[in-house]
């Protein structure tokens, strides 16, 4: 088994799988693939990612709190069991107003 990725075959409550900790961004891979992974992160208030972009389609969902994200400057604000595909190419913005959850899908394939 990857250490890097949680145990198969063995269920698990997402939200669950990582904890807040203070003024910090928590990341946790669950399954990483070379055509893609799957991570859970965790915000503390005012915490987030700086501008990036990257060159694969990421599937954001929110599995706790609420969540703001910029896409092209653009912002959206998005609910527990809400999601969002952050599309390839284009600058976006993770932030914390209030400390929240969510799963990152990256799929890398279809871009050869």
């Amino acid at each position: 088994m990857n250490p890097a990725e949680l145990e198969k075959s063995k269920s698990f409550i997402s939200v669950e799988i990582i904890e807040y900790i203070p003024n910090s961004i928590v990341s946790k891979t669950i399954l990483k693939k070379s055509t893609g992974n799957i991570s859970v992160m965790s915000f503390d208030s005012g915490e987030g990612l700086t501008e990036k972009t990257s060159p694969f389609d990421t599937f954001a969902q929110i599995i706790e709190g609420k969540a703001e994200i910029v896409i092209d400057g653009k912002s959206f604000y998005l609910n527990t069991g809400q999601s969002i595909i952050i599309p390839a190419h284009q600058a976006n913005i993770v932030k914390a107003n209030e400390r929240f959850k969510m799963i990152l899908t990256v799929i890398k394939s279809g871009y050869e």
